[in-house]
């Protein structure tokens, strides 16, 4: 592993749209001992294809933004010959490139994950660069994750763009064509009015969930820093956030490769169908079925979906609602 001095850009820094400079940015270049896909790594992050908190350009770059202890930044990552190349802008710059190699996956232990089925090995295989991804942030996974309970992922994509457009901040430095914004602050979150949840889609029972965990942000975020079965402990003390919310924000903001998805509309029957040729499994015998992965048990789960080795559909999609037309 090595790193360059972080240094601030000269003359040439990146214009925005219109002409106007883009603020001056600090880089870092990163060399990982060992592969690394970024794409697999980040993509957990993606809240659908027009998620402005997160970008993948065609020139290989993935840009991220989000509100770090320090204020808001934003992150342009790439690889480049074994290489990390890593741009941020914004007060929280530093804190991002502090915490780049962690957020890569520098303290995922891949190694650790012994396959117990053929398939499961050639996936490994076939995708070494593979590594969990940890942001040390949890609110920013944490509120999409309850704007997707029992809803359709349009759906729960859609409330997450028009909020955080709506209500959140330019991402700094960022070109004004990728639309990027940075998430709203928690105060901002608890301030979002009746009708622009309602006209989100988001229902009051969601909405009510996210005004409860915005007002103990700061005890939220130091989950971050816990083991993962005590941040979820810590999540779930919130009212509306369950098992399912928390496995799937812990998952990002911690990186924990055992804390496996449970009361998924899809994910026992993905399960049962790869392991056992039961896609009508539940959640009792999806962690049957995973039990000789236990530690590396989301890990498992994350190696099934990208096998392919998923069930043939055989019912129409889940309608969405329309609760804005209510």
């Amino acid at each position: 592993m090595s790193a360059l001095p972080r240094q601030a850009t000269g003359p040439a820094a990146p214009r925005r749209a219109g002409g106007v400079p883009a603020p001056a940015s600090r880089r870092r270049t990163w060399v990982p001992p060992w592969p690394l896909d970024l794409g697999l790594t980040l993509s957990p992050l993606r809240r659908g294809p027009g998620d402005p908190t997160f970008r993948a350009t065609p020139d290989g770059a993935f840009w991220r933004t989000c509100r770090t202890p320090e204020g808001p930044g934003t992150l342009r990552v790439t690889a480049r010959g074994g290489a990390v190349e890593a741009e941020a802008w914004g007060s929280g710059a530093d804190w991002l490139l502090d915490r780049l190699p962690v957020l890569l996956g520098e303290r995922d232990d891949p190694d650790a994950f012994t396959p117990r089925h053929r398939f499961l090995a050639i996936t490994r295989q076939r995708r070494p660069g593979l590594r969990l991804v940890r942001t040390g942030l949890v609110l920013e996974s944490l509120i999409p994750s309850i704007l997707e309970q029992k809803v359709t992922t349009d759906e729960a994509y859609r409330a997450w763009r028009l909020l955080v457009r709506k209500y959140g901040e330019p991402a700094p430095g960022a070109p004004a064509e990728l639309r990027l914004s940075v998430v709203p602050e928690p105060r901002t979150w608890a301030l979002v009015p009746t009708w622009e949840w309602h006209r989100a889609g988001v229902d009051s029972k969601r909405s009510a969930t996210v005004l409860r965990a915005v007002r103990v942000a700061r005890r939220l975020e130091e989950a971050a820093g816990m083991a993962p079965e005590d941040a979820r402990r810590r999540l779930e003390l919130v009212p509306g956030i369950g098992p399912w919310t928390s496995a799937e924000t812990v998952q990002r903001s911690n990186g924990a490769p055992d804390e496996v998805t449970t009361g998924d509309y899809h994910l026992p029957g993905i399960v049962g169908h790869a392991l056992a040729g039961n896609r009508d499994a539940d959640d009792t015998q999806m962690l049957e079925l995973l039990e000789p992965y236990a530690g590396q048990r989301h890990r498992a789960a994350r190696l099934i979906l990208l096998s392919g080795r998923t069930p043939p559909r055989r019912a129409p999609r889940m309608t969405p609602g329309n609760i804005a037309a209510l």
